[in-house]
């Protein structure tokens, strides 16, 4: 372990010589990055806890609204066709019910616009919806029923039968990818890296690996069902949605039913889980649908069926990891390919190949995602899209290089850490994963890992330890914007379009506010999920924090502005400028002449005003073109694989996280731990049963598809290094989705270390360890 230790040193002497008052593109750093006492970083209870333990806080299916009817859909049976005829004559005459809408009567709608197409497109797909007896996929909604209560509308549902006729559909990956493939295209960039000739390098390497590994279908399962509450006040529309993106909901709404922006209002005050799937599917838009044609409120909860049959998920992925190396364990070739299924109406293949981009340094890269079209519900986003599933292969390939030359895996990892991003020579803004490796392995006991599989037995368990490296990149969204208002009571609202899922967004801006405008998070009311708030912030990709942070740090400054526009001569704050004062103890200070200073409540009182309003935008997130920004952590795992029944248990787990400054130590460590926990479902539990023969999931419910529960999660101890970064809002980069980046690898490769048996297809089962 000298290396690592060496190494980590020059980590720390690197870091310590990073001046916290760096400067980033655009101007100089948030002044948060340098505080190191206060409220950033405390591990501060979430302020909406109360309400949520005490069932006050109101969810997205629990809007009263006078005169509302309940909806249940019904799915399609076959893959691809047509429906030649639907029989709704049964539905119609069943008690309560108001309404039954198909493709006959169903109002004109435009298709969705497709996500990631128009910066405030959210739809899932770009097909139409219910405007034709088209199918395109087994469960795709063909029939909507309205009635009095939630049972009346499930039983009518239940008596709709369809005719089809039945198309030729390609449902089998092995079929699709027979048809031919195409590059992947993620977020507008096509999926593929070729840096010198990685295949010759591979050949020509001493010491190589080349292997294929495979991830299932996953679909997503929130607590929340996907639901929404919506009503029409003449062209205006009213929906209380679980969503991720409030302003990207209500756009797109207006879209598909021809109104303007302004007459589309969307709240979603809270929401039970998204993980990427709560943006806008088809039971909001046929809800809106159905309660303009009633011409009453409309609620849709979708089952827990009708989550996988209209709600996309992850695709499955095939991946071939190569690597070529020298005796010094020094990559000469890094080669990340494979295939994945997508259809041909969505815009989202699985980009497995991320990590690879920016992990290890090498001599020479070939990466490359290629798509196979299969018909089936278009895939979306489920957390840490690409490097979930990639750094699996990739992570698991590494430990086989690792053991085959008689290496420690992470040596060989630090022996391939790069100075800079090794496929596009970007400098990194902030990088100390040798540190997190450091810290992780001390902490969990490394060195009492045996490197020969098999040699640690108690009783009939096998024992072994396992590594990987976790990644994911650091975003933030352009078009931001925030408004803050400031009263003589000495209350500050901040509002901004932005999203409460249950990571602690509240929680930690309301933090954030506090300490820049330095006043108790008492004082501090922080309104969010309502479309008619200001900025653009979707809850995804792990960038709400630096997204919000630095709207919010804008719109302080622009407060402090208004604030100084209102003295007059005889204020000890004439004539400066913002830049000039700081704000702490509930008032204004000159940063070099304390002296001059003035409340907040003063101010407002020499200028007559009981209230100040400000709005800002944030700039673009130019930081992004400079440097390299990036997530990371070292996972480490113990796994004890029963020698006579083949079971593996996960019986210790330990993140250690590279993630910039921590805003919240409480909300952190609970986001980790919950990545993890769903990184240890990817790695043992969940796959989504697909039948081939005619494209239907098979197990859509929590009966048949396996998540994580009590018995499957060990203790998780998780710590971070909380070295700032100087390039990004309050020094932070996100937390979310990083802790389920690199599970599946670690115990995989823990699995290997206790058994010897080498597992490359997911999840780890009974039979493939006996």
């Amino acid at each position: 372990m000298s290396l690592l230790k060496d190494a980590a040193q020059a980590v720390m002497k690197k870091a310590i010589e990073v001046a916290p008052d760096a400067w980033m593109p655009g101007g100089q750093p948030d002044p948060l990055i340098a505080q190191r006492d206060g409220l950033i970083g405390a591990p501060i209870s979430r302020v909406d806890g109360a309400l949520k333990v005490q069932g006050q806080a109101r969810f997205a299916a629990e809007f009263p609204i006078e005169g509302m009817r309940y909806a249940a859909l019904v799915f399609s049976t076959i893959a691809k066709g047509r429906i030649t005829a639907i029989d709704t004559a049964a539905a119609e005459a069943a008690p309560g019910v108001s309404l039954v809408m198909t493709h006959h009567n169903a109002p004109k709608m435009q298709p969705a616009p497709l996500f990631l197409t128009k910066s405030k497109a959210a739809g899932g797909d770009d097909l139409p919806i219910m405007q034709d007896d088209r199918v395109h996929w087994n469960g795709q909604p063909i029939a909507l029923v309205l009635a009095q209560t939630q049972e009346q509308a499930d039983h009518a549902a239940s008596l709709i039968s369809a005719d089809y006729a039945v198309e030729p559909a390609t449902t089998s990956f092995a079929q699709a990818k027979a048809n031919g493939t195409k590059p992947g295209v993620f977020q507008g960039e096509t999926l593929e890296v070729a840096i010198g000739d990685a295949e010759a390098a591979l050949k020509a390497a001493p010491h190589r690996v080349d292997a294929t590994y495979t991830t299932p279908r996953h679909n997503h399962n929130p607590i929340e069902l996907h639901a929404a509450t919506v009503v029409w006040d003449g062209d205006e529309l009213f929906v209380h949605d679980a969503t991720q993106g409030v302003a990207h909901t209500a756009w797109s709404l207006a879209q598909i039913f021809g109104v303007d922006e302004k007459q589309v209002h969307v709240t979603s005050p809270f929401v039970g889980g998204g993980f990427g799937s709560k943006t806008l599917w088809r039971h909001q838009i046929l809800a809106a649908a159905a309660a303009r044609l009633a011409k009453c409120p409309v609620r849709i909860m979708l089952s827990r069926e009708g989550v996988y049959r209209v709600v996309g998920g992850r695709t499955n992925t095939e991946q071939r990891v190569a690597l070529g190396a020298q005796a010094d364990g020094r990559f000469d070739a890094l080669i990340h390919t494979g295939t994945v299924a997508m259809t041909a109406h969505n815009n989202m293949p699985e980009p497995f190949i991320l990590p690879a981009r920016c992990v290890y340094a090498a001599g020479s890269f070939k990466l490359a995602v290629e798509v196979a079209e299969v018909d089936m519900l278009a895939n979306t986003f489920m957390r840490a899209p690409g490097e979930s599933v990639g750094t699996f292969g990739l992570e698991s390939a590494i430990d086989e290089l690792a053991a085959s030359m008689g290496m420690d895996p992470i040596e060989l990892r630090l022996r391939n850490e790069p100075d800079k991003d090794p496929t596009t020579g970007t400098p990194f803004s902030s990088r100390h994963l040798v540190q997190a490796y450091r810290d992780g392995a001390e902490r969990f006991g490394w060195h009492r890992r045996v490197a020969t599989p098999g040699s640690r037995r108690e009783g009939e368990w096998l024992v072994g330890m396992g590594c990987a490296t976790a990644t994911y990149p650091y975003y933030r969204m352009p078009g931001g914007a925030a408004r803050i208002s400031l009263s003589s009571s000495g209350y500050v609202t901040v509002d901004i379009a932005a999203h409460e899922m249950g990571m602690g967004t509240a929680t930690a801006h309301t933090q954030i506010t506090a300490q820049r405008l330095g006043l108790p998070m008492s004082l501090i009311r922080f309104r969010y999920g309502d479309s008619s708030f200001p900025g653009l912030v979707l809850a995804g990709g792990s960038q709400q924090t630096a997204s919000i942070g630095k709207s919010v740090m804008m719109a302080c400054e622009a407060l402090k502005a208004e604030l100084l526009e209102t003295v007059d001569k005889q204020s000890p704050l004439a004539g400066l400028k913002p830049e000039d004062v700081e704000a702490r103890d509930g008032a204004l200070f000159k940063r070099d002449e304390p002296s001059r200073s003035e409340t907040y409540a003063t101010l407002l009182a020499r200028a007559g005003r009981d209230e100040v309003v400000a709005e800002a935008s944030a700039p673009p997130p130019l930081e992004t073109q400079h440097w390299s920004m990036h997530s990371f952590g070292a996972m480490f795992c113990e796994v004890r694989v029963n020698a006579v029944t083949g079971e593996p248990r996960v019986s210790r787990f330990l993140g250690s996280f590279d993630c910039g400054r921590i805003i919240n130590a409480k909300l952190a460590a609970s986001q980790f731990r919950g990545g993890i926990v769903m990184g240890l479902g990817l790695a043992l539990t969940e796959e989504t049963e697909f039948d081939e023969r005619n494209g239907r999931i098979m197990n859509p419910n929590l009966s048949d598809y396996h998540v994580p529960v009590q018995m499957d999660v060990p203790d998780i101890d998780v710590i971070w290094t909380d070295i700032a970064d100087p390039h990004a809002p309050m020094g932070a980069h996100g937390v979310g989705e990083i802790g389920i980046t690199g599970v599946g690898a670690a115990v995989a490769n823990a699995v290997f270390n206790a058994c010897g048996k080498r597992v490359r297809d997911l999840p780890i089962r009974l039979d493939q360890l006996m």
